[in-house]
């Protein structure tokens, strides 16, 4: 059994390889080769901790991979400390045998961003240049550095509920990736001319809603990973075509949760899953001006499908 640090993982992939990890833990799941259970939820004062599991086949060995990770979104303030960390177990699905304990802050970032980078390839206009962030943490970096694998992207803008986070993430993300990013003073300042949406934030009331969001945006909504989290209105779900990262996830811990609660939407309203896009069951974009909204829960076949590249690459070397 080997034991990986962040820094070594991060030495061992790139951007881009999440991005093959995770569509192939997609494409796996569409033809049976992959599958996960829902989250178990523990909760704790100031956040919680969540367990995610899934099982995914490589080419030539079957993994089981399992993430326990906490997220105490006042880390920062309260500790100098990052919201999410955590480790993850992954086995040999044929013999049990323990392979390898990983720390899960990068995976968990850079398995988000690609499944919202691979929805994008797909729902997304390909001319698309002009990015919107909402929410100026790690995520809103992973994803602009995901997505500019799949879109032309140029600049935008980054908005926070923090002004001086928001101007700080400008300045300094921007020319490190080589995009004219600036801060928007208001959330619609940010989005109203956006063609792709992030919303990566832990807020608990939808902040998103209709006339925030111009014709044809696409929307990668990441931050409702709980049942308590909720970033996009029911109206702008409704109004919306929606696909999701797995829909049984999406429906009680999602967005899509509070759309149903609302009675904006029903689970047959939604289009698509990330699996059926990548395998090409389904269709994506129809229309140049339809809106469409992605909202991803984060499942633990992302995390298996990246562990499992993870490990080969570090037993390689």
């Amino acid at each position: 059994m080997i034991f990986l640090t962040r820094s070594e993982i991060a030495a061992l992939m790139r951007p881009e390889d999440y991005l093959a990890a995770v569509e192939a833990g997609f494409r796996a799941a569409s033809a049976g080769r992959a599958m996960s259970l829902p989250p178990l939820h523990l909760p704790a004062v100031g956040g919680g901790f969540h367990a995610k599991a899934a099982t995914f086949s490589g080419d030539r060995v079957r993994y089981a991979a399992l993430k326990f990770n906490g997220n105490f979104p006042g880390n920062q303030e309260r500790f100098g400390l990052p919201t999410i960390q955590g480790l993850i177990i992954l086995c040999n699905a044929d013999t049990g045998a323990p392979l390898a304990v990983m720390d899960s802050i990068e995976v968990t970032l850079r398995r988000t961003a690609a499944a919202s980078a691979i929805a994008a390839k797909h729902l997304a206009r390909g001319n698309s240049s002009n990015v919107a962030v909402c929410g100026c943490g790690a995520q809103g970096r992973a994803h602009l550095e995901a997505l500019r694998e799949v879109l032309p992207l140029k600049g935008g803008a980054v908005w926070d509920k923090d002004s001086a986070k928001a101007e700080q993430f400008a300045t300094e993300v921007g020319p490190a990736l080589g995009l004219e990013l600036h801060a928007a003073k208001d959330l619609r300042g940010a989005t109203r001319d956006a063609q792709v949406i992030v919303t990566c934030t832990t807020a608990q009331t939808p902040f998103l809603d209709c006339l925030d969001v111009a014709p044809g945006a696409f929307i990668a909504a990441i931050g409702a990973d709980n049942s308590e989290k909720s970033e996009i209105s029911p109206a702008l779900m409704a109004s919306a075509t929606v696909f999701v990262d797995v829909l049984e996830q999406c429906a009680v811990m999602g967005d899509l949760r509070a759309a149903i609660a609302a009675d904006a939407m029903k689970p047959s309203d939604i289009v698509g899953d990330l699996a059926q896009l990548v395998s090409g069951t389904v269709r994506g974009r129809r229309t140049a001006d339809e809106i469409i909204v992605f909202d991803s829960t984060g499942t633990a076949i992302e995390d298996a499908a990246s562990a499992a590249w993870i490990y080969e690459r570090a037993m390689a070397r």
